[in-house]
């Protein structure tokens, strides 16, 4: 239901606005997306009436786009490579004095940024994160501003294993399908001043972003896998859409339940507008719901 509420918010901006909506899988990870999965997600999405302009596209194809954009960085003196693994990292033998972020994650402390221990051999590539202050105006969340080097650091470009990291992929895809508008959820919020930084050094324009709530369950975990959501069913996509449009503040009639999917369709992107969730500040990023039950 989360997934499905950021697809259902950024579909209906961007309808709404006569814009293009494109569908992008972010496959970076080999290792961990398996083919059944994607194909899943497509007829979900096809069975729910989302209608996506021009081809998908695949970031598991797209390495060579990415490697130019890597190129570009390592030409401009933007990344080095660093030695240590995460778990190096975080033993106060090597770096005695790591600082964490306010989530708890560790703050690179630069230990590669000026050469490599000697005898050691490099493994990921990381982005120099100097003292600039990130600030952007999201349409939800307001203005948001972000020291990089005390919440992040240098963080990681290119894996040890090879694969482009997906702060990278995806300001590259963003350029190039040029996007003007990001609709997503608040739990990328965080990831917004990275891929600004990255636009800002590849000299690419910024969209305008919108973050909207996260959905959480009754016990306030974000709903996902790992928190055992209740999966989406094909069958069931008109109550699923009209909780989506309900958690989004739009209030869909009650006829809109015997209504065919089309209707709903034109229905919701008629009606759209985001000032409910801007005129609802008690929920931030994250929002509860418990009305949905699934099949």
């Amino acid at each position: 239901m989360g997934s499905l509420v950021a697809a259902v918010g950024s579909y209906l901006d961007a309808r709404a606005h006569g814009g293009l909506w494109y569908l992008r899988i972010e496959d970076l990870d080999r290792p961990r997306c398996r083919p059944e999965a994607t194909d899943a997600i497509l007829q979900l999405l096809d069975a729910y009436g989302f209608e996506w302009d021009g081809e998908v596209l695949y970031q598991s194809q797209r390495d060579a786009i990415y490697h130019a954009a890597f190129e570009q960085l390592r030409e401009q003196g933007d990344i080095y490579p660093c030695a240590y693994t995460r778990s190096e990292l975080a033993d106060s033998r090597i770096t005695p004095n790591i600082q964490r972020a306010p989530d708890g994650a560790m703050i690179y402390p630069g230990t590669c940024r000026h050469a490599l221990p000697e005898g050691r051999e490099p493994r990921a590539w990381r982005i120099r994160v100097d003292d600039e202050i990130i600030i952007f105006n999201d349409t939800l969340q307001g203005t948001i501003e972000q020291a990089l080097a005390k919440t992040a650091g240098d963080f990681i470009l290119r894996r040890a294993d090879g694969l482009y990291a997906y702060q990278l992929a995806v300001v590259v895809d963003d350029a190039a399908q040029g996007i003007t508008h990001v609709v997503r959820g608040a739990d990328l919020l965080e990831s917004t001043s990275r891929q600004i930084l990255l636009q800002q050094r590849l000299k690419l324009t910024t969209p305008r972003y919108t973050h909207l709530p996260v959905v959480l369950d009754a016990t306030g975990e974000k709903l996902s896998k790992q928190t055992h959501a209740i999966p989406l069913e094909i069958h069931e996509a008109i109550p699923a859409l009209l909780c989506a449009l309900d958690f989004l503040g739009q209030q869909p009639p009650i006829e809109l339940r015997q209504a065919r999917l089309s209707e709903l369709w034109q229905w919701a992107i008629a009606h759209w507008s985001p000032r409910p969730l801007q005129e609802m500040p008690q929920y931030g990023n994250t929002k509860p719901i418990d009305h949905f039950s699934g099949a």
